[in-house]
C-alpha cells in the first residue's frame, strides 16, 4: 500500500503542451487600429534564408544513447534546416512515447541542441479498491506492466478499459482515479485507486404510446425489472444493455401474440439519473390495430405430405385473434411431423397477406419441396473417456435409417440421461455427401463421474450424521456403476457395497447385485416430547436383480433377495424377569422381537419418457413393483408398490411437477410384522414429523386420583405403521435470476397429500393405579412408626390407538434446495391443513451436510 502523503498530483489527461525554444518559435506581429473603410494590410513577414546544420547535441537523456535520440529526427549534419523541419523534428520526438517533454534549441552557427526529459519506467503497478471484481481479472485488462515505459496515453487507455471492466458487470458509477509515485532513478509506482460504487439498478421504466395495455402488464412480460428493495436474489434489476434489447423483443413478442401485428418500438432510451448511480428506462411504443385470422390455408409440395391430412396440425381458426406464437408452434408442429416422414431439412413457411380493412391477417403455410434424407454418419466427438459404444447404444438412429426428427430428440435426452456429459447437450444435422443424406454429430464434454465424498452434518431425520461414498458411475468408461458407502448417525448404521453392469455381454441387459448390512435403532417420543430408542434390528443380506429394456420407453427388472433380520430391546428398559414386559414396552413391541428370514423375488416395470432422469423438466415415470417373500425363509407376504411422475414446462421458466405412490403389503398366512409395514411422514409427506402420519399408539399416564393426564409432554408416542399408504404431490419449481442460479438455489411451492392405515391394532393395555406393599430383602413387612405396613403408589396408564384412517391429510409449502458449496442443502416450511386425531405435525424441516 503506497502512503497517500508519497503520492503525486493525478495524471493529466490532456495532451501534454509544446515547449519550443524562441528560435523555434514564431510570433506573429500585431496590426495597429485602421480605419473602417481601410482594409486590413496582412503582416509582412521577411523570409529567412535557410541554414546549414553544423552540429545536434542531445541534453537530458538517462537511460538513452544520444545517438539513439538523433535517429528519431529527420535532421542530418550538413543538411539544411528551417522552421518547419525543427517543428517536424519536435513532433517525431514526441510521437514516441518516451519523452515526458521535449525542446529544440538553435544555439546559432547552425549548432541545434534537443533537449529530453524521458518519460520514468514503471516500477509496480498496484490496483487499489477492487472488491467486487478479482485482481487477476483487472490485470488481464490492462497494457501497462512494470518495466514499461509509463506514457500518459497508455495509462488513460487503461483506465477506459478498467472502466468497461466494470460497465460490463453493471457498475456504472464506477471511478479509476491513476496516480504516480515518484522514485529514484527516474522510476514510478503507477497506482490504480478504483471506488467500485454500486452495481448500476434500472431505477424506473418509462413507458409511451401504449392504451391497450396498462405499465405494470407491460412490465411483467420484460426481463428487467425494477430495482426494489425486495429483489435481493434477483439480479434483473441491474442495468445490463443486452438485456433490454431483448426486452423489445418481447414487448413485440407480446403484442404479436395479442394480436397486433403493426406494433413495434419507435425507441428506447437509458439515461442515468442525476446521481449517476442507476439508470431510467423509456420506451416509445405504437400498439397499432388489432387483427383476426383469416383465412387459414394449408399446401404441400411433397408428394407424400397430403394438405388435407395434416390440416389438423394447424390449431388456429378463421376469427381467433391473430397470434405470433401461435403460428410459429405450428411451423414448429408441422416441421416436427415432417420430420418423422424422413425430411431432416423440412421447409415450412407461412405466407401472410394482411387485410387491413377487414383487420384480417390470411396465412398460408406451405411445406416446400425437400428430398427424404437418410442418416449417412453418426460422429461422436469430445469422449475422451466414455467408449463410443456406450454413447451409441443410446442414439435411436443409424447409419442408413430414414431420419426422424423425434429420434434424434430421443437420443439426445437419452444421452444426456446418463449423466457423464455437460447439459444442453445438441445432436447437430448437417447436410451429408448428397442431397438426401444427413450427418448427424454430438459433441460432448466429459465431466468427472467419481466421486470420493466424506461429509458431515445435521439433518432434522437423523440429527448428526457422518458418511463415506465412494462411487463410479462410469467405470472402465463402460457405463459401468460402483459403489461402496458407509453412514453413521444418532439412529443408524449401515454399509453397502452394488455393483451394475448395464450392457450384460453387448446386450440390452443388465445385471447387478447389492450386499449390506444395516444397523437401526427405532425410536418414539417420550417425556418432554424427547426421542426414546425402542428396538434395534439389525439387517445383513443381498440382493440380485436383471433388467432388459422391453421397448423405446418400457423396461423390466427382476430381482431376488435375502436378508437376516435381528430385532431386540433393550433388557435393562423393557424386561422383567429375563422376558419383554407389555407394561414398559408395549405388547406391540414384545411381538417383534425375534430373528426372521426373507427370502423375497420381485420384480419392476418402468416406463420412462423424461428428459432429463438428474433433473427432469419434461416427461413422466411410471414404476410398479411387487415382491413376495416366502421362497423359504420366515417370513411370507405380498407387497406391491406404484409410483408416478410427470413434469410440466410452464410459461416464464417455472416447472411443474405432478406425482404419486400407493403401496400395499398383504400377508401370506401371517400378520405383517412391525418392521415390513409401511411409514409416512418426514421427509416424504412435508407438515408432518417423522413417521408422523398413520397408525399409532399413544400411552397416557394417571394422575394420583386416577384420571387420564392429557398434557402430551407426559405421553408415550410409538407408530406402529400400515399395510396400506397413498401419497400425492403437487410442486412447482420457481426460476430465479441468473444471481439465484449461480448460487444454486431451487425454490418451489408444494402441496402433500397422503394418508397410512390398515393395521391389526394390538391389545392396548389399561393399567390402573397400584399400591405396592414394601418388604425388606428377606421378605418381611416394612413397618411405619404406627406400626402399618407401608406401601408404594404406582401411576398407572391407559393405552389409546389413533390415526388407522384412510381420510386424506394435506400439507401446503414452500421450499428451497441449495447446492451450497457445504453439500446439500434442502429446506421447507409447511403448514399441515388437515389431519387426524394423533398425527405428528411439523412446521419446519432440514437436511445439510458439508464435505470435507
Amino acid at each position: 500500500m503506497i502512503p497517500r502523503a508519497c503520492r503525486l498530483a493525478a495524471l493529466l489527461l490532456g495532451a501534454a503542451p509544446l515547449a519550443l525554444a524562441p528560435a523555434a518559435a514564431q510570433t506573429a506581429p500585431t496590426s495597429s487600429p485602421v480605419a473602417a473603410s481601410a482594409q486590413p494590410v496582412p503582416p509582412v513577414v521577411a523570409p529567412q534564408p535557410p541554414r546549414i546544420i553544423r552540429g545536434i547535441g542531445v541534453e537530458g537523456n538517462e537511460r538513452l544513447e544520444a545517438e539513439t535520440v538523433r535517429s528519431y529526427v529527420d535532421l542530418k549534419p550538413g543538411e539544411t534546416y528551417d522552421r518547419v523541419r525543427l517543428d517536424r523534428a519536435l513532433k517525431d520526438l514526441f510521437e514516441t512515447e518516451l519523452f515526458a517533454d521535449v525542446k529544440i534549441r538553435d544555439d546559432g552557427d547552425g549548432n541545434i541542441t534537443l533537449e529530453v526529459q524521458e518519460n520514468p519506467v514503471i516500477n509496480r503497478v498496484i490496483i487499489e479498491g477492487s472488491k467486487r471484481i478479482k485482481e487477476d481479472k483487472i490485470r488481464e485488462e490492462i497494457k501497462v506492466a512494470p518495466r514499461q515505459i509509463f506514457t500518459r496515453s497508455r495509462a488513460r487507455a487503461d483506465v477506459t478499459r478498467i472502466l468497461e471492466l466494470y460497465r460490463r458487470s453493471g457498475r456504472f458509477a464506477a471511478r479509476v482515479e491513476p496516480k504516480i509515485v515518484q522514485l529514484e532513478q527516474n522510476r514510478v509506482d503507477l497506482v490504480f485507486e478504483i471506488a467500485e460504487g454500486p452495481k448500476s439498478k434500472v431505477r424506473q421504466i418509462n413507458i409511451l404510446g401504449n392504451e391497450k395495455y396498462s405499465d405494470g402488464d407491460l412490465r411483467d412480460e420484460m426481463v428487467t425489472r425494477q430495482a426494489r428493495p425486495l429483489r435481493i436474489f434477483s439480479s434483473n434489476d441491474t442495468y445490463d444493455p443486452d438485456r433490454l434489447a431483448f426486452d423489445q423483443q418481447k414487448l413485440r413478442q407480446f403484442y404479436l401474440t395479442e394480436g397486433y401485428a403493426d406494433f413495434r418500438v419507435v425507441s428506447s432510451v437509458a439515461e442515468l439519473t442525476p446521481d449517476r448511480r442507476d439508470f431510467i428506462v423509456t420506451y416509445v411504443i405504437e400498439e397499432g390495430e388489432r387483427y383476426r385470422f383469416g383465412e387459414v390455408e394449408l399446401e404441400s409440395q411433397l408428394r407424400d405430405i397430403k394438405a388435407d391430412s395434416f390440416k389438423r396440425l394447424l390449431p388456429m381458426k378463421s376469427g381467433d385473434w391473430y397470434n405470433a406464437k401461435q403460428v410459429e408452434d405450428t411451423i414448429d408442429g408441422l416441421t416436427e411431423a415432417v420430420g418423422l416422414l424422413g425430411y431432416a431439412f423440412a421447409d415450412v413457411r407461412p405466407s401472410f397477406e394482411r387485410d387491413k380493412d377487414k383487420r384480417e391477417m390470411n396465412i398460408t403455410f406451405v411445406v416446400n419441396e425437400t428430398p427424404r434424407v437418410y442418416v449417412e454418419s453418426v460422429t461422436i466427438n469430445g469422449n475422451t473417456r466414455t467408449r463410443d459404444e456406450v454413447i451409441r447404444r443410446e442414439f435411436r438412429l443409424a447409419e442408413g435409417d430414414a431420419f426422424s426428427s423425434v429420434k434424434v430428440k430421443r437420443s439426445r435426452d437419452r444421452i444426456q440421461s446418463l449423466g457423464f456429459f455437460q447439459e444442453k447437450l445438441e445432436v447437430k444435422q448437417a447436410p451429408g455427401t448428397a442431397p438426401d443424406k444427413v450427418a448427424l454429430q454430438v459433441d460432448v464434454e466429459e465431466r468427472p463421474t467419481g466421486s470420493l465424498q466424506l461429509s458431515a452434518g445435521f439433518s432434522s431425520l437423523e440429527r448428526f450424521i457422518f458418511s463415506f461414498s465412494i462411487e463410479e458411475r462410469n467405470f472402465r468408461g463402460r457405463a459401468q456403476q460402483l459403489r461402496l458407502s458407509a453412514n453413521i448417525s444418532s439412529y443408524s448404521r449401515s454399509v453397502e457395497a452394488g455393483f451394475t453392469e448395464p450392457y450384460l455381454f453387448g446386450r440390452n441387459l443388465a445385471l447387478g447385485f447389492d450386499v449390506f448390512r444395516r444397523d437401526y435403532n427405532s425410536f418414539r417420543y417420550g417425556l418432554n416430547n424427547d426421542r426414546e430408542t425402542t428396538y434395534e434390528q439389525l439387517t445383513t443380506g443381498f440382493q440380485l436383480r436383471v433388467g432388459t429394456a422391453i421397448t423405446e420407453f418400457w423396461s423390466a427388472q427382476l430381482r431376488y433377495g435375502l436378508t437376516v433380520d435381528d430385532v431386540g430391546l433393550d433388557e435393562a428398559l423393557f424386561f422383567t424377569n429375563g422376558e419383554c414386559d407389555p407394561l414398559k414396552a408395549g405388547r406391540f413391541l414384545c411381538d417383534a422381537l425375534g430373528n426372521y428370514t426373507t427370502s423375497a423375488l420381485g420384480y419392476s416395470i418402468v416406463y420412462d419418457s423424461l428428459d432429463n432422469r438428474l433433473r427432469p423438466s419434461r416427461g413422466q415415470r411410471l414404476i410398479l413393483n411387487q415382491d413376495v417373500a416366502g421362497l423359504g425363509g420366515t417370513v411370507k407376504y405380498l407387497r406391491s408398490r406404484v409410483n408416478y411422475d410427470r413434469y410440466f414446462r410452464l410459461p416464464a421458466g417455472f416447472i411443474l411437477n405432478i406425482g404419486g405412490e400407493a403401496g400395499n403389503i398383504m400377508g401370506l398366512g401371517d400378520d405383517i410384522r412391525l418392521t415390513d409395514r409401511f411409514y409416512l411422514g418426514e421427509p416424504r409427506m412435508r407438515g408432518f414429523g417423522i413417521r408422523g402420519v398413520g397408525p399409532r399408539i399413544i400411552r397416557k399416564p394417571r394422575a394420583g386420583d386416577g384420571t387420564i393426564i392429557e398434557d402430551k409432554d407426559t405421553w408415550f408416542d410409538d407408530s406402529i405403521g400400515g399395510k396400506n399408504y397413498y401419497l400425492g404431490r403437487v410442486e412447482v419449481e420457481v426460476p430465479l435470476g441468473s444471481g439465484g442460479r449461480e448460487l444454486g438455489l431451487r425454490p418451489s411451492i408444494f402441496m402433500d397429500i397422503g394418508a397410512l392405515w390398515s393395521v391389526k391394532q394390538p391389545d392396548l393395555i389399561d393399567q390402573p393405579n397400584q399400591q405396592i406393599p414394601l418388604v425388606d430383602a428377606d421378605g418381611n413387612p416394612i413397618l411405619g412408626e404406627d406400626g402399618t405396613q407401608l406401601v408404594q403408589s404406582i401411576n398407572g396408564f391407559k393405552e389409546f390407538a389413533f390415526g388407522d384412517s384412510s381420510s386424506p391429510r394435506i400439507s401446503v409449502g414452500i421450499g428451497v434446495s441449495w447446492n451450497s458449496p457445504f453439500g446439500p442443502f434442502r429446506f421447507d416450511l409447511a403448514k399441515a391443513l388437515k389431519k387426524v386425531e394423533g398425527d405428528d405435525t411439523q412446521i419446519f424441516q432440514f437436511n445439510v451436510g458439508t464435505q470435507f
